[in-house]
This record gives structure tokens, C-alpha cells and sequence, in this order.
């Protein structure tokens, strides 16, 4: 996946400075960081229940598998 490079990230602001207006961009880049920071956090919280979900599952094959031994 290519990567964003400084002039790609000048002709950017440049476009957004355009489009949206020195009095307006502050606005924007808060509201576009604050969403990426959502989209962070439900990403982690996605990830985090996954592994615990996926612990206890293993937790129970292997509570299963000792009952087996045990008789």
C-alpha cells in the first residue's frame, strides 16, 4: 500500500484549505480527529473481545479435555 508522502500531503491541505476555507478547516480536522479516535477505540473494543472471547473458549476445551483424563 503506497504511503502519503509530504508533497502529497501539501497538495491535501491545499484542497481542503480550498474547499473548506481557513474559518472552517479548524472545524473539520477536529471533527475528522475525533472520528478516527471513535473508529480507534470500537476497533480496539472489537479486537479486545475477540481475544477474551477467544480465551474462554480455549479455556473451556482445555476444562473439557482434563474432565476426559480425569476419567
Amino acid at each position: 500500500m503506497p504511503r502519503i508522502g509530504f508533497p502529497e500531503l501539501i497538495v491535501i491541505l491545499v484542497i481542503a484549505l480550498v474547499v473548506f476555507g481557513p474559518g472552517k478547516l479548524p472545524t473539520v480536522g477536529k471533527s475528522i480527529g475525533e472520528a478516527i479516535n471513535e473508529f480507534k477505540k470500537a476497533s480496539n473494543e472489537i479486537t479486545k473481545g475477540s481475544t477474551t472471547e477467544g480465551n474462554a473458549t480455549v479455556a473451556k476445551a482445555e476444562a473439557k479435555a482434563e474432565e476426559k483424563k480425569a476419567e
